[in-house]
């Protein structure tokens, strides 16, 4: 008998991006130990919290195949989590680290590694049917965080809104009519956190925010060690 596919999820070798399955090809060549495949959501199935992101790294997402795992990124993003109790273990950059998310899931806009970290607008918008069915797929969903502009345009786009009618700008709150509470941050990418644009104050400014309007407890005790 065989399995339905999880529409939320692209199969390993996607065909709908031809740009970013070639790369994916030449980068099974090259590395054949690495992932290199789409890169699926990681978290709790009952999260309140889901946190939208640009695209897997190279050395990161695409090498281990867990989100934010195994680059500079990740250790800020999965720091703030713990430190706001929604990730349980210690993080290790790589994936059977044991860490746990509670509360919170990672859903990438683009599933795929793009060349130059940069997907064109019809790979965002290919790829957001992919988006759409893993937020509606949370029945607990209350709030969104997006890293970033273009995970905040894939995001509204996901609720049929246009972006351009909510202005991308860090720590905004866009209320998404019959759905969650959408706010921003900018991406915890090694740049920006190298160039001061985003601070680790800054990042976790956003997470308290989200959990103040969520109504939760912050338990500052529950830190990463």
């Amino acid at each position: 008998m065989s399995l339905t596919p999880d529409p939320s999820e692209p199969p390993r070798d996607c065909p709908r991006c031809p740009r970013l399955a070639a790369l994916r090809e030449d980068l099974r060549a090259t590395y054949p130990d690495w992932f290199n495949a789409p890169v699926p959501s990681f978290g709790d199935p009952e999260a309140w919290l889901a946190i939208v992101g640009l695209a897997p790294g190279m050395h990161g997402a695409n090498r281990t195949g867990r989100p934010f795992t195994g680059d500079h990124a990740g250790w800020l993003l999965y720091a703030t989590l713990s430190r706001f109790g929604l990730a349980e273990g210690v993080y290790a950059e790589r994936p059977d680290d044991g860490l746990r998310l509670r509360g919170a899931i990672i859903i990438n806009s683009v599933r795929c590694l793009p060349p130059q970290n940069k997907p064109t607008p019809a790979e965002i918008a290919t790829c957001r049917s992919f988006l759409i069915p893993a937020l509606a797929a949370l029945p607990r969903l209350t709030t969104i965080i997006a890293l970033g502009a273009i995970a905040h345009g894939s995001a509204l786009r996901a609720y049929g809104l246009i972006p351009g009618r909510h202005k991308f700008a860090h720590e905004a709150e866009h209320r998404i009519p019959g759905g969650p509470l959408l706010i921003d941050s900018y991406h915890c990418s090694r740049y920006n956190q190298n160039t001061g644009r985003l601070t680790n104050a800054m990042f976790e400014s956003v997470f308290a925010r989200a959990i103040a309007r969520h109504g939760s407890v912050i338990d500052p005790s529950h830190e990463m060690r």
